[in-house]
């Protein structure tokens, strides 16, 4: 595989990742109340748990994306 492959390959990773992530983000924020009751029932949380276990999925899948997708593309770009 060259450079040139893993280059495109990460770089549309990052794309693909940062799209589903700013869909996720943007679901939250219309539909917070509806997503944090509704997952409350489900699982017996108190909506305010549901709330914070949203937005630390949220933190972690960024990070993630920056470890897997956005580092190994810049990594790539400066050799």
């Amino acid at each position: 595989m060259t450079q040139e492959t893993l280059s495109a390959f990460f770089g549309w990773l990052t794309v693909l990742h940062l799209g589903l992530f700013t869909l996720s983000a943007i679901l939250v924020l219309l539909a917070r109340d509806w997503a944090a009751s509704l997952h409350a029932r489900m699982f017996g949380l108190a909506p305010a748990d549901v709330s914070l276990t949203i937005y630390r999925w949220l933190g972690t899948y960024k990070l993630m994306i920056f470890a897997t997708a956005l580092g190994p593309w810049i990594a790539l770009q400066l050799i």
